[in-house]
């Protein structure tokens, strides 16, 4: 059987794996060259160095500047397109007549290039971006940033329509792949989760001593979500929460300083991380933004006991009987009580294990891209 090639056109760097997309991308590697698929991978850098540890995973990685300025901001292609072209993707990319995966709108600057008609291309979602800039907006406090967000989100709305240029489109949850079904009746969507580091469970029996928030803080989406528990959740609640993540604004920072039981861990290590969700005893994730696959829930799942989610988390992921679920801070404070008294149990870690090989199987997800790609 000759070999199966396949170009990845990354909006990033995707090493090393710590955040959303980059998980997926850099877990998808792995398990395509584990399937013994000759990934060409194509990188924008800006915020990363160049990682030699995806030499391991691919045939060849090329790295393009991605360009940035205040110009590129007054175009109507939206800034996370424009700034991500490159002659030199597009001539490396005509090289062969492998099929092409864009990861996100992020790299679909050629995805309608006259020069490509003819090759197999495929659109890997990742997030609906005008719906996730929106609610970026309508999180955000500084003015000048609300605005970038709201003209983004317009920009976005409108050059989405580039994506009837693709042969297929893969959506990470059910609740996306029924919009881009709705938005392009004439392209095939399938619904492919996303990858992760994850191959089984492995959460701890027994009690925690503390609640959890955790997730990057200097996104809006999660700072305010933090502030959303602090204020409402957890003021007069006789347990203890922990809010853990990245570079908190300021404003979270004093309003943790009203309360003697509640903790904010400041950018923790990876390891450090990994403990705090291992530990608690209730994993929260709320948020407001019903986008994409969170793959923070994905991983807790994976490594954490209960999980109290409310109904925008979970955003047609199909793991809702996983999860505690409950919206309004009553409803959230009622359902924190009544876990403070349980122990978690052998059967629940089972229960989880045997739900997420059916639909979150790294090995499964891959033989099903594979397929479709090929």
């Amino acid at each position: 059987m000759p070999d199966q090639h396949l170009h990845i056109v990354s909006f990033t760097i995707p090493f090393p794996p710590n955040y959303g997309g980059v998980i997926d991308v850099y877990y998808k590697l792995k398990a395509l060259h584990e399937q013994g698929i000759k990934v060409h991978l194509h990188c924008f850098e800006y915020d990363r160095q160049h990682a030699t540890q995806l030499n391991a995973f691919c045939e060849t990685v090329d790295y393009y500047k991605r360009k940035t300025g205040i110009r590129l901001a007054l175009s109507r292609i939206p800034y996370i397109v424009l700034s991500r072209r490159s002659e030199d993707l597009i001539r490396n990319l005509l090289k062969d007549k492998h099929p092409i995966l864009f990861e996100g709108l992020h790299t679909c600057y050629y995805l309608d290039d006259p020069r490509l008609k003819e090759r197999k291309k495929i659109y890997r979602e990742s997030n609906i971006e005008h719906h996730y800039y929106f609610n970026l907006y309508k999180a955000e406090k500084n003015w000048f940033r609300k605005l970038y967000f709201l003209l983004a989100s317009i920009k976005l709305k409108r050059y989405e329509k580039i994506l009837k240029h693709a042969d297929m489109m893969l959506a990470v949850s059910r609740k996306d792949a029924e919009y881009l079904c709705e938005q392009f009746t004439g392209v095939p969507v399938h619904h492919l989760p996303s990858f992760h580091s994850n191959n089984a469970v492995v959460c701890k029996t027994g009690t925690g001593s503390y609640c959890l928030y955790h997730g990057n803080l200097s996104v809006a989406e999660n700072s305010v979500a933090a502030a959303f528990l602090i204020r409402n959740v957890f003021p007069d609640l006789d347990m203890n929460l922990i809010i853990a993540g990245h570079d908190p604004p300021r404003y979270l920072k004093k309003m943790v300083q009203k309360y003697q039981h509640i903790q904010l861990i400041e950018s923790p290590a990876d390891d450090e991380m990994a403990l705090l969700i291992a530990n608690a005893h209730v994993n929260i994730l709320v948020t407001f933004q019903a986008t994409g696959l969170k793959l923070k829930l994905l991983n807790t799942l994976y490594t954490g006991r209960f999980i109290l989610v409310n109904n925008a988390m979970l955003n047609g992921t199909g793991l809702n009987e996983l999860c505690t679920i409950a919206d309004s801070p009553e409803e959230l404070r009622k359902e924190l009580l009544r876990l403070k008294g349980e122990q978690f149990e052998q059967y629940e870690i089972s229960h989880r294990q045997a739900v997420l090989s059916l639909h979150y199987s790294n090995q499964l997800n891959v033989s099903r891209l594979i397929e479709y790609v090929f």
